[in-house]
């Protein structure tokens, strides 16, 4: 029952999650923070059970720190980083699937927009994209994505779609889902935007 959106706009991407740790009928907690941070301009929202979540989440932002501290301090691109979650998804299909997808944004200078942005599942397809959401909130929320982006658009109006999406699922969605949690990562780094209930409150 996860959610994550994704939209990029010039000059960075907008990431957004919903905030509930829940298993079957169980709500755990509603203050859980989904995106986690890659690198200092990278981030990835990630739906999934929370074992795998947090698992896979870990995972890859160590093993990009690791490559980073191997290499004299060369880090990856946006686009290299989502080709290495891509494998690690595809490599453990046939050990132990993590069951998770995800929403992988970062910004780039040698990328012409400076945002990029791609959506993968959990058989380790990727696909470079201008926006995305994963869950059941993709049947509410692509086609407000699909009218609503526009080439070229700033920071403010790619907000203003997710915000758009988010009310669009209290109004329609069976499943309640009131705390969300928006990030943006730009020319500054990841920052977290605004959220319902604080991650740190843990």
């Amino acid at each position: 029952m996860d959610t994550v959106f994704g939209v990029s706009y010039d000059g960075g991407v907008v990431l957004a999650t919903d905030q509930v740790n829940a298993r079957s009928i169980l709500m755990y907690q509603q203050n859980l923070d989904k995106i986690a941070e890659l690198s200092s301009h990278s981030a990835m929202g990630v739906s999934g059970p929370n074992c795998d979540l947090v698992n896979f989440s870990e995972y890859i932002s160590k093993n990009l720190k690791l490559y980073e501290l191997s290499n004299d301090g060369t880090k990856l691109s946006t686009r290299a980083q989502a080709n290495f979650c891509r494998g690690e998804l595809a490599k453990a299909l046939r050990k132990g699937p993590f069951q998770v997808n995800v929403i992988l944004g970062g910004y780039d200078e040698k990328v012409a927009t400076g945002g990029s942005l791609y959506v993968m599942d959990y058989l380790g397809s990727c696909a470079k994209a201008r926006y995305g959401a994963q869950g059941y909130a993709s049947n509410f929320c692509l086609s407000i994505m699909d009218r609503s982006w526009e080439e070229g658009m700033d920071e403010g109006r790619a907000v203003a779609i997710v915000e758009h999406c988010i009310r669009e699922l209290e109004m329609r969605f069976l499943i309640n889902q009131k705390n969300f949690i928006i990030k943006v990562v730009d020319k500054e780094g990841v920052r977290t935007l605004k959220f319902g209930s604080d991650p740190a409150d843990n």
